[in-house]
């Protein structure tokens, strides 16, 4: 729920920036790190904005698979949530590139006439 209340007042934030009427599409990058159960994302989403220019609006959540650096040797690999060794030194010593940020990708927005902004 604190996610998309998050979610929810950059949208609001959002809209009234660019005065729109109405918010149509959402689109979140998860992290899989974070471990974001999309479903609940998506009825904590849509509870939270009735009643809001979201109302409606399409939530699209993609889950971003966590990558890795070595430290050590500078390899790049696919990390899991509870292995970090290097496959190509053994080395635990890494730097996590992707997987465990929450970012809000893109807003498509209606504005009174109707255009999508």
């Amino acid at each position: 729920m604190s996610i998309a209340s998050a979610l929810m007042q950059q949208l609001l934030r959002i809209a009234d920036e660019q005065r729109a009427a109405r918010i149509v599409d959402v689109e979140v990058r998860c992290g899989v790190l974070q471990q974001v159960v999309p479903e609940a994302l998506q009825l904590a989403f849509e509870a939270l904005s009735a009643e809001t220019p979201a109302a409606g609006a399409t939530l699209k959540i993609v889950e971003v698979e966590p990558v890795a650096r070595c430290r050590a040797c500078n390899e790049r690999y696919p990390a899991r949530l509870d292995i970090y060794l290097c496959p190509r030194c053994g080395q635990a010593d890494v730097e996590l590139l992707a997987g465990r940020d929450i970012v809000l990708q893109s807003v498509t927005c209606e504005t009174e006439d109707r255009a999508a902004v």
